[in-house]
């Protein structure tokens, strides 16, 4: 693997365990703001979808649509098509939670501590998944 191919691909890495962490201290908060928690759960598996897509070279697209990368992703590694339900839940939450409802503008849309724990579970199987693809030396310390 070249540096670069290396360094690029280590960096998605690093960006998506970041997300992940930010939404284990976000939630672990008094009255946490389970809306910014659940959000940074749909980052992190995107990112961790498009460190994979580096590393086999591919075209990443500018998408947050985590079952469209996952979908790109399985022409190189079959296996993404098990995470296809944990994608699906996570696409929305890039959006879902972080506008107010137009509609209603009384409406605070917020996540529930339940739908908040499904997400950094399917986060974290993606992210799971992708790091035991990808070589250690693209792995966090």
């Amino acid at each position: 693997m070249s540096d670069d191919l290396r360094l690029r691909t280590r960096a998605w890495v690093l960006k998506a365990h970041s997300d992940l962490r930010t939404a284990r201290i976000i939630a672990a908060a008094n009255d946490p703001p389970f809306d910014t928690a659940i959000y940074h759960c749909q980052q992190a598996a995107e990112k961790a979808v498009k460190a994979y897509l580096h590393h086999q070279e591919a075209s990443v697209q500018r998408t947050h649509d985590v079952a469209r990368l996952s979908r790109e992703a399985s022409a190189f590694e079959q296996g993404f098509s098990n995470f296809a339900a944990d994608a699906q839940l996570l696409t929305p939450l890039v959006t879902s939670f972080r506008y107010p409802d137009e509609t209603d503008w009384e409406a605070a849309p917020a996540p529930t501590r339940t739908e908040f724990d499904e997400a950094l579970a399917a986060a974290q199987r993606i992210y799971d998944f992708v790091l035991s693809l990808l070589p250690p030396e693209t792995h966090p310390k």
